[in-house]
């Protein structure tokens, strides 16, 4: 039986077209005992998106971003995030739309790019799956100052890390970002093992 066979879906309400768009759904779910059960969803769709962590082997270092998130403000985080390069597709194709992404944010043009692996980051409500990379960089890459685009209320610091540095950070609190926090633990495990 595949998830097609196991879900009706009964009625879509649009909530909110603001920023994204939410929905309420009203849906049957077919249970592993066969018996159907009336459930009630709110997806929050973003669109899909990407992210990337620059890294230089022979520095040791990588690339992020520090910025203010008000959706983590307002649930007391005190701080602004530090965060891997990232951003929505726009229907683009992830590697496309991250490398304008490390661009618009870091101010380097790099050159290949890897793709890692990709995921669903919050799948209980937003439909996003991010899409995950991984790239050298050389301070002869840096095309700019970075910093995001002002006309989208970006106003973005650069930040250049040593990797232990951004593990630490990780440890103490200071980076909370998930896919900041894959992306670091990833490089430990296959950038910079030793």
């Amino acid at each position: 039986m595949t998830l097609q066979d196991r879900v009706r879906v009964h009625e879509v309400t649009l909530l909110s077209d603001h920023w994204y768009t939410l929905r309420t759904t009203a849906f049957d779910w077919r249970r592993n005992d066969g018996q159907w059960q009336r459930m009630h969803r709110e997806t929050y769709d973003r669109g899909n998106g990407a992210a990337l962590l620059p890294y230089n082997l022979a520095q040791r270092s990588v690339l992020l971003t520090r910025q203010f998130r008000y959706p983590a403000f307002v649930n007391g985080h005190d701080e602004l995030l530090i965060e891997a390069a990232a951003g929505l597709l726009d229907d683009a194709a992830p590697e496309e739309r991250i490398r304008a992404e490390v661009e618009e944010e870091l101010g380097y043009r790099l050159g290949g790019v890897q793709k890692i692996f990709e995921c669903f980051m919050s799948p209980g409500s937003v439909t996003e799956k991010l899409h995950f990379f991984v790239a050298p960089y050389e301070p002869s890459m840096r095309i700019g100052a970075g910093g995001g685009l002002a006309e989208e209320g970006e106003d973005i610091e650069v930040l250049e890390l040593g990797i232990g540095e951004a593990l630490a950070m990780v440890a103490d609190g200071r980076i909370a970002d998930a896919k900041t926090v894959m992306l670091l633990y990833h490089a430990k495990l296959h950038v910079f093992a030793p």
